[in-house]
């Protein structure tokens, strides 16, 4: 069966920087929010226009693995499955800012977040909040009671904010350089991945790198959250989201490699930013997903925003916590409006063959 291919995607969604969740806040009224397998690590020559051939990639073996999880908070990933793939290399870490701004001053790319919002795409929304920004974790007072079910308690639309100033204006990326690239959309993404000559992981090929050879195990790195008393990702600890005890060293993003690599030699499978991956993303998608080398559905259903076309994220970010969202785990299932960034957003590619 054939890979996914990003390139025949690309013209699905608006060139909106503003998430549609957020069309709420700018007046819209939109609705809210086995063995462990040593592997190869080199670097690969890349195909197409362009490219970063310094990028380091990881031979993922071709192998079979039960996809999903049990767990009574992911329902969306159930029910496990078996799934079988053929072998593909992977972005040993998330792309970071050093190499997206390589992206970007190499084609002059200029991303949905950077770009100023039509009014044709919010007709509701006041003329003064139709400014380029994206979404960034904003906490509340220490002291708030919050409502963990509604998103806008801890997020917000910041104007100027994008991957080269990822809290806004005031912000730059000096000494981030080797933090993942966030403010990206799956659009955005797609363009990287295509300049590289690379593409967006399938569901299936992330979750299996992810597993890193551990099959049905909690976490990337086996079943204890914390193997000898060390945090394994970076995750929130505290109580979620007024008061990050960064008992793992980050209090947002960290740099890559900041903490140790799965089975396969993969880097930040859970935790730090999520990932983008080429699936539209349906609740209920492993009911009937195929076997072999799934490709994910056809379109995109969310029952909590039928109307709003959506893509499968994976791995968790720095907000994952037991006390909210526990999708950083490999069987968790994230997702995101197309056109949407946020500061706890990025990705990682994927290339075919040996």
């Amino acid at each position: 069966m054939s890979k996914a291919s990003s390139s025949s995607t690309l013209s699905v969604a608006k060139p909106s920087s503003l998430p549609r969740w957020w069309g709420k806040a700018l007046g819209g009224g939109l609705l809210v929010l086995g063995a462990a397998v040593v592997a190869y690590v080199i670097t690969v020559g890349l195909r197409g226009r362009g490219g970063d051939p310094s990028v380091p990639m990881v031979w993922i073996p071709p192998g079979e693995f039960q996809m999903g999880s049990q767990h009574p908070m992911m329902r969306d990933g159930q029910p496990v499955h078996p799934v079988r793939l053929d072998g593909f290399w992977m972005d040993e870490t998330e792309v970071t800012n050093e190499q997206f701004e390589r992206f970007a001053n190499a084609t002059g790319y200029i991303t949905v977040a950077e770009k100023t919002p039509k009014a044709e795409d919010f007709p509701n929304a006041p003329p003064e909040n139709l400014v380029a920004g994206s979404v960034c974790f904003s906490p509340p007072p220490p002291t708030a009671e919050v409502d963990l079910n509604n998103h806008l308690n801890w997020q917000s639309y910041v104007h100027g904010a994008n991957w080269r100033h990822p809290e806004g204006p005031n912000s730059d990326l000096n000494g981030r350089e080797q933090h993942p690239v966030v403010h990206v959309c799956w659009d955005d993404a797609v363009a990287y991945a295509q300049w590289a000559g690379k593409r967006l992981p399938t569901e299936a090929e992330w979750e299996y790198a992810a597993r890193g050879g551990l099959d049905r195990r909690l976490y990337v790195w086996g079943d204890e959250l914390k193997p000898d008393g060390k945090w394994q990702a970076n995750i929130w600890q505290g109580r979620f989201p007024v008061r990050n005890t960064t008992e793992d060293g980050f209090a947002r993003t960290a740099p890559v490699k900041s903490f140790p690599p799965n089975g396969y030699g993969l880097y930040d499978m859970a935790g730090n930013v999520w990932e983008w991956c080429a699936d539209w993303y349906t609740a209920a998608y492993y009911q009937f997903s195929p076997t072999d080398n799934p490709q994910g559905p056809q379109r995109s259903h969310d029952p909590l925003e039928p109307d709003v076309p959506k893509r499968v994220q994976r791995g968790g970010s720095f907000l994952c916590s037991d006390q909210y969202c526990i999708r950083y785990m490999p069987g968790g299932r994230g997702k995101g409006s197309v056109d949407s960034g946020a500061s706890h957003v990025g990705f990682r590619c994927v290339k075919d063959g040996r």
